[in-house]
């Protein structure tokens, strides 16, 4: 089963992203309303999170079992090479950073497992240090309960959920956490630990979304829970980073896989499927596209405006993420799923 229409908002997730790590001086963060938006756009890591497991289950739901050599094989042919080229790149214009120690450690994809070592290479890969663990744990999962149709896992996976939620929230507000740039941070938010929960109720709503399958022009309700998504981020002071945004998530990701309508239409034109295929390109490859372009206009000696320099990288950005994802990431991903290792 293929959604082409959710996989462009991997793209809109990513953008978003990309805007809350680019300068704060530039005209989104000019308006209150939208700046708030965008300083916590970091919540798209958490949508990324939820729509894996829920994907997941979509991809396998008509499997008895998953062969665990295949689907760690595929999955890391998926996400891994990308994944080194963004690390090499982030190395051209920060390679003081670099040493073997560190380099292992991101190689192995261990970084997000050490509070404080998430953030010293391409920082955006902390995220991909977690959906190494969700990778490991997904073919357990599925053939010990998914596909036994075991209801324990969903009181597991909701209690977890919750605690996860507590304990976030008492911790942000605790004397332990320290605030940015320290352990403490560190461990709140990049720790994979903190975002299992999110992929056990994104795999719950894929088992929902394929046993409940029925489509149905549900743009209204769409734009209400977008709506609604945005409305949390302007003015519910909330820590939504470990997941607490899957109550909205969810609904925005089922309502959207089996809506026929407008907004379904305009998602799976195939130039923006494309972009949404792209998206990871997008993700991964941001921060050290930045400094590259950063160091050519420094380079070049160029006078420019902030917002001009935000409208140069994004093109670029895009530019460059269709080329990776054409000629590196689907390339190198059929190579190593055709590879007969055992």
């Amino acid at each position: 089963m293929k959604i082409s229409q959710i996989t462009f908002t991997r793209f809109l997730a990513a953008i978003a992203i990309v805007i809350s790590h680019f300068n704060k001086d530039m005209f989104v963060y000019k308006t209150d309303y939208i700046s708030s938006i965008f300083l916590k756009a970091n919540v798209g890591v958490s949508y990324f999170f939820i729509l894996s497991g829920f994907i997941m289950i979509v991809a396998y739901h008509k499997k008895e079992k998953i062969a665990y050599f295949d689907y760690y094989k595929n999955r890391l042919a998926r996400i891994y090479p990308l994944y080194v080229v963004g690390l090499l790149l982030y190395l051209v214009t920060r390679f003081s950073n670099f040493s073997i120690d560190k380099m292992f450690l991101y190689l192995l994809g261990l970084q997000s497992w050490i509070p404080g070592k998430a953030m010293i290479l391409n920082f955006p890969g902390w995220s991909i240090s977690v959906e190494f663990l969700f990778y490991m744990m997904f073919p357990l999962l599925y053939n010990y309960f998914y596909s036994k149709k075991n209801k324990s896992i969903w009181v597991a996976a909701i209690v977890l959920w919750g605690i996860t939620q507590v304990f976030s929230h008492l911790y942000e507000a605790s004397p332990s956490y320290k605030g940015p740039h320290t352990e403490s941070h560190e461990f709140l938010y990049y720790f994979p630990l903190m975002h299992v929960s999110e992929f056990l109720v994104g795999n719950l709503a894929g088992l929902f979304f394929v046993n409940n399958f029925k489509q149905k022009n549900y743009d209204i309700p769409v734009v209400l829970v977008f709506t609604a998504i945005m409305l949390a981020l302007i003015f519910i002071p909330l820590f939504y980073h470990n997941g607490l945004m899957a109550l909205l998530f969810i609904p925005l990701i089922i309502l959207i896989s089996r809506n026929n309508g407008v907004v379904t239409k305009l998602f799976s034109l195939k130039p923006l499927e494309y972009l949404g295929e792209a998206s990871y390109a997008v993700y991964i490859t941001h921060i050290p596209i930045l400094y590259i372009l950063r160091e050519f206009l420094k380079w070049q000696k160029y006078q420019l405006d902030i917002n001009s320099i935000f409208w140069i990288y994004l093109v670029f950005l895009i530019l460059t993420s269709i080329l990776f994802y054409q000629f590196v990431e689907k390339p190198l991903r059929d190579y190593l799923k055709k590879l007969n290792i055992r």
